[in-house]
């Protein structure tokens, strides 16, 4: 794949830990391993930091002086692109989609109270279905017409560049599975934005690995969750000028999205207690916690065999726990 041919900041010096979960594994029944890239490099970590260490190198070689992007108001994306601009001595514009009516709050807690911290420049709020790329450029005119550099990052980090970190997830996978001669049956994700889920899609086929990838919605139908996670699959394999995976390859199932996006559900609540409360590991109320209520569901309702070993991608989001404490008290 040739993959040092593109320009990468590191912000991860190593592969993140990949541990088996014993407790939660005798409490289901199956096998259950986490790669743990909520331990990734910049602010308390996550998925999106991977897609940045790309996406960042770029708007550097382009000279941008400014990292704009967008996000919903709890967007572990927003927190870690604004991370990755302060690591690189650059400003960051924020464009926060109010994707729940009212669910905005410049006082609230989580990601939200870590954007003030880390120092961004402007959170500009936009209602909910807006034309986010067109708010997007109308901001960077604006700095243009001050004589500045923006760099427009799309949500989630979702392009075929960003995409690049999942590819490399993908080989970090392959490897570590062989360094603990482990064999996985499955790899389950939340599925968002579509750039983790078709990263990881296109590395393992270019690595023949034969692991299929469970996606678990938080958002969409499945139907158009399916069909955008191809499509960035598609784009990204063409990017790379490596084979592209069948369309039968792709799954996400919208079983757990319940109510909507980032709306709590009885199952999230259970899994995120699970997780903590069984192996110490803090998922998040709009993405890993309703993946795992999915990989839960999946398990309780027989979909895996015995013997199987599932690898549980965490793609990090801890700090969103702190604006739905009322959400967890029992």
């Amino acid at each position: 794949m040739r993959l040092a041919r593109f320009p990468r900041r590191r912000y991860t010096p190593a592969p993140t830990p990949l541990e088996k979960l014993p407790r939660l594994s005798a409490h289901l029944g199956v096998e259950v391993w986490i790669k743990r890239d909520d331990l990734i490099g910049l602010a308390m970590g996550g998925n999106k930091t991977r897609k940045l260490e790309f996406l960042v190198a770029d708007a550097l070689a382009q000279g941008a002086d400014t990292l704009v992007t967008v996000g919903a108001p709890q967007s572990n994306h927003c927190r870690l692109t604004l991370a990755a601009a302060a690591k690189e001595g650059l400003k960051c514009c924020l464009v926060l989609e109010e994707r729940v009516r009212g669910s905005y709050d410049r006082n609230a807690s989580g990601n939200n109270f870590l954007f003030g911290l880390i120092g961004v420049e402007s959170v500009n709020v936009v209602p909910g279905g807006a034309d986010l790329n067109d708010a997007m450029m109308s901001l960077a005119d604006d700095l243009i017409s001050q004589g500045r550099k923006p760099y427009l990052i799309p949500g989630g980090g979702s392009n075929p560049l960003g995409a690049l970190g999942y590819v490399v997830c993908a080989g970090e996978i392959v490897q570590q599975s062989l360094d603990l001669h482990v064999a996985f049956d499955h790899i389950a994700l939340a599925s968002g934005s579509t750039g983790t889920h078709a990263g990881l899609l296109v590395g393992l086929e270019a690595a023949h690995a034969g692991v299929p990838v469970i996606g678990i919605n938080v958002s969409r139908p499945r139907a158009a969750q399916e069909a955008n996670v191809f499509k960035l699959v598609s784009e990204t394999a063409d990017f790379l000028g490596v084979p592209q995976p069948e369309r039968s390859k792709v799954t996400a199932l919208d079983d757990w999205v319940g109510p909507g996006y980032s709306l709590p559900t009885p199952e999230m609540i259970e899994a995120v207690k699970l997780f903590a409360r069984l192996e110490g590991v803090l998922l998040d109320p709009v993405y890993t916690g309703k993946a795992a209520a999915g990989l839960i569901g999946m398990a309780r309702r027989g979909d895996f065999k015995s013997g199987d070993k599932i690898l549980f991608l965490h793609t990090g989001g801890a700090p969103a726990l702190f604006a739905y404490q009322s959400t967890f008290r029992e």
